[in-house]
């Protein structure tokens, strides 16, 4: 579905380590909206890599917010690679993508709108990483 260009929706792609809790996922979220002054009305959705298919942190999260959970290929999250702020070898090595939250972040607005940008670079907190996009 695409969304109006002048409606401020944004998308968030997250990153985590096995096991990661949605409570930390979701502390992870409040803090960066809060802290970029976003309101969390405005998400859309979340995303991540489709190796985090079996995570309840991810899973759970996204039925407290009331949102769709997207995951991608790697494949298809290399498509974003030069809009990365941020390529870990690490992440690659693991997932066979450079960044795993910006790059779902991008692919989920990409999806959206067509078009992506990353409008919070990769954030960190304990065991989880996010990145939030929008489509222009």
């Amino acid at each position: 579905m695409r969304h109006c260009p002048s409606e401020p929706v944004f998308y968030a792609g997250f990153g985590c380590r096995k096991g990661c809790p949605a409570d930390t996922l979701e502390q992870l979220l409040r803090t960066t909206l809060a802290t970029h002054n976003l309101p969390a009305s405005q998400l859309r959705g979340i995303a991540s890599i489709d190796l985090k298919a079996d995570e309840p942190g991810l899973r759970t999260l996204a039925m407290r917010l009331s949102i769709s959970l997207v995951l991608y290929p790697a494949a298809h999250l290399q498509a974003f690679e030069a809009l990365l702020s941020h390529r870990s070898p690490v992440a690659f090595e693991h997932s066979g993508c450079w960044g795993v939250a910006e790059s779902a972040a991008l692919a989920l607005a990409h999806q959206a709108h067509g078009a992506s940008h990353l409008l919070v670079t990769r954030q960190v907190f304990g065991q989880a990483t996010l990145a939030l996009a929008h489509g222009r």
